[in-house]
């Protein structure tokens, strides 16, 4: 069913885009163009929003925040707000292609909980440029009929009696926050000889996986296929649903915590309208809908008894030994490509 939700939520964005590309100026002045990942807010909130702002929204969808970027960065298309991950955030801050937000037009985000604050505050000091929309983190799902003992530490991915039952993410920076978290290092370090410590462990234990996979991950582990994923903390209730041997942890030795955030370009043309937008998403009632469409974890006050269970809400204790991915910059990212690509031609 939420498949052919978000079928029919793109055939409507595009037919909304269609409309949008051939009216007039006048028109395009009561418009809201969005730029998000897909199937991230309940396709029904696009009328509620619409009805309750008087702005018309259309709405164009990427994968990954990399497809986004070169788009924002070479202001080929126009967007009034987009939907970017923490390290993105701050890389297009650091260019200047991020307007300032005004709070004064967001009443609403005094609904923002305090546990996701100090994370934010890692990529967006003073939190002046973004306003997360879901957060959550990464930890192992997996299936406690295919395990023996307790999973509790990113060692179990190197434990050879799973061999061929360990899905890995496709993904070079998840990949990375395994391996340092494994060795005690920083998921954003700079230093070489640490990134190559790092490869060399995921090449150890690169025969042991079954599959790379991201999104897929879920419907692995739902059909049995694999004993454990490394999968975000988001996905553990969805597919709970279907397979009630599914379990999350996040390891005893720490994770990444990633935020998901709205955000203004600095070329946007209606920034009224995108305030609205924000406010709007920031809102209680618009907060439940959106996480019992998403099962991801919304950082919003008055939805705070949704979410009160550890898988979404971890502890400050456990959030301690939690790292956001930060932007290193383009030399760092060169050099941790390259031993990427080492990785995977192995």
């Amino acid at each position: 069913m939420k498949k052919i939700l978000t079928l029919m939520l793109i055939a409507v964005m595009c037919l909304g885009l269609f409309v949008g590309c051939g009216g007039s100026k006048e028109d395009a002045k009561g418009t809201l163009y969005v730029y998000c990942f897909g199937d991230y807010f309940d396709p029904a909130l696009q009328a509620e929003f619409e009805e309750k702002t008087g702005y018309k929204l259309v709405v164009d969808l990427f994968d990954t925040n990399e497809e986004m970027y070169p788009v924002i960065k070479n202001n080929s298309a126009d967007y009034d707000v987009i939907c970017a991950s923490d390290y993105m955030i701050e890389k297009l801050m650091s260019e200047d292609l991020l307007a300032e937000i005004n709070f004064d037009n967001i009443p609403n985000m005094e609904n923002l909980t305090d546990n996701i604050k100090t994370f934010v505050e890692e990529f967006d000091p003073g939190m002046k440029h973004s306003i997360p929309h879901t957060w959550g983190t990464y930890g192992i799902m997996y299936n406690k009929t295919m395990v023996d003992g307790k999973i509790d530490s990113w060692d179990v991915l190197w434990d050879k009696k799973y061999k061929d039952k360990i899905v890995m993410p496709n993904s070079m920076r998840e990949g990375y926050m395994i391996a340092a978290k494994k060795l005690g290092y920083s998921i954003n370090t700079t230093d070489e000889a640490e990134i190559k410590a790092m490869t060399d462990l995921l090449i150890q234990q690169k025969p042991l996986v079954y599959s790379f996979a991201n999104d897929s991950a879920r419907e692995i582990m739902i059909g049995d296929s694999a004993a454990m994923a490394v999968i975000t903390s988001g996905e553990i209730i969805y597919s709970k649903e279907y397979n009630e041997n599914l379990e999350y942890v996040i390891p005893k030795e720490g994770t990444e915590v990633w935020t998901d955030c709205w955000a203004i370009p600095k070329t946007a043309k209606n920034v009224e309208a995108a305030e609205a937008w924000i406010n709007f998403m920031m809102d209680g009632g618009v907060a439940k809908t959106n996480f019992e469409y998403l099962t991801y974890a919304i950082p919003n006050r008055q939805i705070e008894d949704l979410v009160d269970e550890p898988v979404l809400n971890p502890s400050a204790e456990v959030l301690r030994n939690c790292e956001t991915l930060r932007n290193l910059g383009a030399e760092i990212d060169d050099m941790y490509s390259s031993y990427w690509k080492t990785y995977k031609a192995d």
